[in-house]
């Protein structure tokens, strides 16, 4: 299409504010984005949208503007919402470059622009194909019932053939084609999106080709950086992203089984819409969680700051329907609390570790966004709290608790995760254990924090710890000071292993299972394979070397910490 051509639209809300004799140019596609360099995700011939958020002051349009004709995207369209009136060093900056801008009204959202050039853009380029796009498209837009992301993918396997899935950045099938064969299988998933997030992470523009096994797959990134949510007058979403990392960790890929290396302009051009497309059904959900983030801020306030319980219960029954609608009964809830930390300290973690929590406290067996609508998460600093209801918290046959498992919930997202925080990013997660009542919210949440410290204090990018392990020595040890780890665990054990390395006399071995055995003479001789008078005379030998006594529960204790914490 044609720039001019925007211009004859009213309902977009375009006015020209530069660029006349240039509005013969060809939009190929748009892109929103606040970055300050957003060249790499440049193709040339995008209607570029902005708020504005990356102009600190007149300086920064100059650069910007110059990255973008270098870039050769077609135009560029600022939005009025955030400065009110476009900055006249932005117009001085296009006029010199030769850019067209035009100045989006602040009544029209990105996203009404996004779809009205993705429609014509596939119409006057692929043809056949492009009416796939415009019939997905209108059933998106008319609500819940046109299926959403499900709908373009069946469309994408009945008409050309291809097998696609909407992922979440740890593999969890979000929506999929039902018209193209059996289901991704699960691990597939989870090594798509590593595969995803470390393309990512290098800065490599998409498509990703991916081999597992024998079969070949594109990843297409369904980027939301100012997409979400979408806002009148294009005003920079609270979550617009500066920088790769603040997004990495929560944005949905797009998987297709084929390899696109050589792939024709028009259908590499078509994927790209239906990510936008899809983007735009993502900027819908996450606009409609904004009440649930300000529930679970005030709920959080209110904990914080010593409110009465009953104050507290109160934003608890106005969550409850919100969160479970339909439900009788005030339900139990668990509070996870998660932090995310880059090496610099330049990203902010609090929106990161926010928007982690809201795609992966899911499920695993879910499939689609809705079920991720049932969570409140509310972001401190660099920590991100979630308020997790739960209908029915009931005993199962073996003890355990229903709810959010700390050990299920690390087993799902650790390997993919990882490979987005790459080498100078940590994620780290807490759990509580439920609760049913105000009062016991305040302990949930400093449970989860103590819980999320002591993960914090294990090795690996992605670590998570649960309430049960608050009751365990596992709590203390992390937090020993290494000299001083180092010196307790040297004046007990370094005697013994020094003899065992002279002597091969196995008492390390033995101590151990001593204790294991919880001091029992038979039970450790029969699993030693040793003579009971020989277990003595080794376990004699461990108390004449360390000056200790074995039948005293003070050094039994000494002698198993000392070995939990070597």
């Amino acid at each position: 299409m044609r720039l001019r051509a925007l211009l004859d639209t009213d309902a977009l809300g375009l006015r020209l504010l530069g660029g006349e004799d240039e509005l013969d140019r060809t939009v190929r596609g748009v892109m929103t984005t606040d970055l300050r360099d957003p060249s790499r995700y440049l193709s040339g011939g995008e209607l570029v949208l902005t708020g504005l958020a990356w102009r600190r002051d007149a300086a920064d349009s100059e650069p910007f503007v110059r990255l973008l004709a270098q870039a050769g995207v077609a135009a560029l369209a600022a939005g009025e919402a955030e400065l009110g009136d476009i900055p006249d060093d932005l117009v001085v900056a296009c006029a010199r470059h030769r850019l067209p801008l035009f100045a989006v009204h602040e009544s029209v959202a990105f996203a009404t622009i996004t779809e009205h050039v993705v429609r014509q853009v596939s119409g006057e380029r692929a043809g056949d194909l492009a009416a796939v796009v415009d019939r997905h498209r209108r059933m998106m837009t008319s609500g819940p019932a046109g299926g959403g992301p499900d709908v373009v993918l069946d469309l994408l396997g009945s008409d050309l053939d291809l097998r696609a899935w909407v992922l979440s950045p740890t593999g969890r099938l979000i929506a999929g084609s039902k018209v193209s064969g059996p289901a991704l299988p699960a691990d597939a998933c989870a090594q798509l999106a590593a595969e995803h997030l470390a393309a990512t992470r290098t800065g490599r523009r998409g498509p990703h080709r991916v081999l597992l096994g024998s079969t070949t797959y594109s990843l297409f990134p369904i980027r939301s950086w100012g997409h979400r949510p979408a806002v009148a007058g294009g005003g920079r979403s609270p979550q617009g992203a500066r920088d790769v990392r603040e997004t990495v960790l929560s944005d949905w890929l797009l998987a297709v089984e084929a390899d696109a290396s050589d792939w024709q302009d028009e259908r590499l051009d078509l994927l790209q819409g239906v990510t936008q497309l899809i983007a735009v059904e993502r900027d819908r959900r996450d606009a409609a969680r904004t009440v649930r983030r300000r529930l679970a801020q005030e709920v959080l306030e209110l904990v914080q700051t010593g409110a009465a319980p009953a104050e507290i219960a109160a934003r608890l029954r106005v969550a409850a329907p919100v969160l479970l609608p339909g439900l009788g009964a005030a339900p139990h809830w668990q509070v996870v609390v998660a932090r995310a930390e880059w090496e610099g300290g330049e990203v902010e973690g609090g929106p990161v570790a926010q928007s982690l929590l809201e795609e992966i406290l899911v499920d695993p067996a879910a499939t689609g966004p809705e079920p991720s609508d049932r969570i409140a998460v509310a972001h401190t600093g660099d920590e991100a709290i979630a308020l997790v209801p739960l209908p029915a918290v009931t005993a199962e046959h073996d003890g355990s608790e229903s709810g959010i498992h700390a050990d299920t919930l690390l087993k799902s997202v650790r390997d993919p995760l990882s490979a987005g925080l790459d080498d100078d990013g940590r994620v780290t997660l807490g759990v509580s254990a439920a609760v049913h009542s105000a009062e016991g919210l305040r302990g949930a949440l400093e449970e989860a924090r103590h819980a999320r410290r002591v993960a914090a204090a294990r090795p690996g990018r992605v670590c998570a710890a649960g309430h049960q392990e608050l009751a365990s020595h596992v709590l203390l040890l992390p937090f020993v000071p290494d000299d001083v780890r180092r010196a307790f665990t040297a004046r007990l054990l370094d005697p013994l292993r020094d003899y065992d390395r002279r002597h091969r006399a196995e008492l390390i071995p033995t101590l151990e299972a001593f204790l294991d055995c919880d001091g029992s003479w038979t039970r450790c001789a029969t699993r030693l394979h040793l003579h009971v008078n020989t277990l003595r005379y080794r376990v004699g030998r461990i108390e004449q070397l360390t000056g200790r006594d074995l039948s005293r529960l003070e050094d039994k204790l000494d002698f198993f910490l000392a070995l939990r914490m070597s």
